[in-house]
């Protein structure tokens, strides 16, 4: 049967978020514990007061940073979430509610590129700092993997078709008459392309993709004579990665595969589901105890493992103020023995290994999950930031975010434990009067 509804306790929304959030909940307990101050000294000599329209407050724009990668937003859907919900302002520093979105999502790509690593390595110090004595253990496990770009999978014939489209709309844009569009040509030559697979197609699909290669050749050469000195220069590097796109040849080592993205790399891991892979080479180095992300860093290059031990240390050595005791790592980072006074220790057969030695070569293995954790909850899977700077960035914030949620995890473990604790001494009082009832009734 239905009843009436009680009467709702709904806080007023003019009462300030202090008063109507609670307490114990982890973005206001992480709020509390971030020393925004440390950015606010840092980053206010990036503005100028006199110069410009105002700008955003500093704590704002860095929360929305971690928050992006904390709770895997974009850019686009982050602001329109921070109006929506009374944590995210509070996080940010408000201190009432407001309906409306802080910023545009540009502001926050202007905003990445105004502090640049350095600030963000900022960031990831301060989440190094939340952890406590977790993050002072000097041995360390490290291992590297591949931070993908968000670019369709390469190939030459693709790669031509987009160097035709860009080519046609340089001449739009500069008002150059071509001496044939290619319209229909290239729709008769992408119908052969689908039946590339097929017995008879084969043949007539290979001449097709020579001849896109062909035009894209063509117009090329077309635009850079019909352009001014002037103009030619606004234009050299595009029309320098579409002429190196075309003379590259497949076993060529330094290959282009993104006209937006020239500086991605291609890279093999030895999966079965994914034999290439292209992006960047992504660093990182963990606690072995305690899995504190202490060092993560972005290589452009397709470097060996080994080789990147000498920058990682580095930045552990900026975020930690101290050097590392001893890094064990996996087969992969077999070479020097030692990097920077850093003993490097990789699982080899030893006949004097010690029990403590095998523990921690076991205890390695747990850099694994870590990088698994990073890549599909904190949008390490694939990068949306544009250039080397942003995979830099992209990276060391989602091991910033990883730092971040494990504390919030801590808490959330101590307050289940504490209140498991409560209830097992109400339960044990309360046993113990209705025992006690039950002698003094008998």
């Amino acid at each position: 049967m239905l009843t009436k509804s009680a009467k709702s306790l709904q806080t007023s929304f003019f009462q300030s978020l202090e008063e109507q959030l609670n307490h114990q909940h982890p973005l206001y307990l992480l709020a509390n514990r971030i020393d925004w101050s440390v950015f606010e000294k840092a980053f206010s000599k990036q503005y100028s007061a006199k110069m410009g329209k105002p700008s955003k407050p500093i704590r704002l724009m860095v929360s929305l940073l971690i928050l992006k990668q904390l709770r895997n937003h974009s850019d686009e859907n982050l602001v329109v979430a921070w109006s929506e919900n009374l944590y995210y302002q509070y996080f940010g520093g408000e201190q009432y509610f407001i309906a409306k979105e802080p910023c545009s999502s540009t502001e926050l790509v202007e905003f990445r590129k105004r502090i640049g690593t350095a600030g963000v390595e900022l960031i990831l110090k301060e989440s190094i700092r939340i952890n406590g004595k977790d993050g002072d253990e000097d041995t360390l496990s490290a291992d590297t993997t591949v931070q993908e770009k968000n670019i369709t999978y390469p190939t030459d014939t693709k790669l031509h078709k987009k160097i035709i489209t860009k080519c046609i709309g340089i001449a739009k844009t500069e008002g150059i008459v071509l001496r044939q569009s290619y319209k229909f040509t290239l729709k008769k030559l992408n119908t052969l392309l689908r039946f590339q697979h097929t017995k008879h197609g084969s043949k007539q699909a290979r001449k097709a993709r020579k001849k896109i290669k062909t035009i894209a050749g063509r117009l090329v050469r077309e635009i850079a004579r019909n352009l001014d000195d002037k103009r030619l220069l606004q234009h050299k590097t595009q029309l320098g990665i579409y002429q190196k796109v075309l003379l590259q040849k497949r076993s060529d080592s330094n290959k282009i595969y993104s006209l937006h993205e020239p500086d991605v790399k291609c890279f093999t891991k030895g999966k079965e589901h994914k034999k290439f892979e292209f992006g960047s080479k992504a660093a990182v180095l963990i606690t072995q105890t305690t899995g504190v992300i202490v060092g993560a860093l972005s290589f452009s290059e397709n470097l060996h493992d080994s080789k990147t031990l000498p920058a990682v240390i580095e930045q552990y050595e900026r975020l930690k103020e101290n050097k590392p005791k001893a890094i064990f790592a996996d087969r992969g980072y077999r070479g020097p023995k030692a990097v920077n006074d850093v003993n490097v220790l990789t699982p080899e057969p030893q006949t004097n290994i010690t029990r403590a030695q095998r523990k921690k070569h076991c205890r390695r293995a747990a850099i694994e999950p870590v990088i698994g954790h990073l890549k599909q909850d904190y949008r390490l899977i694939r990068n949306y930031l544009k250039g080397t700077i942003g995979d830099a960035i992209n990276l060391m914030l989602s091991a910033a975010a990883m730092n971040f949620k494990r504390v919030i995890n801590l808490w959330l473990t101590e307050a289940n434990q504490c209140w498991q604790l409560i209830c097992i001494i109400i339960a044990h009082t309360y046993w113990k009067l209705y025992a006690l009832n039950r002698k003094m009734t008998f």
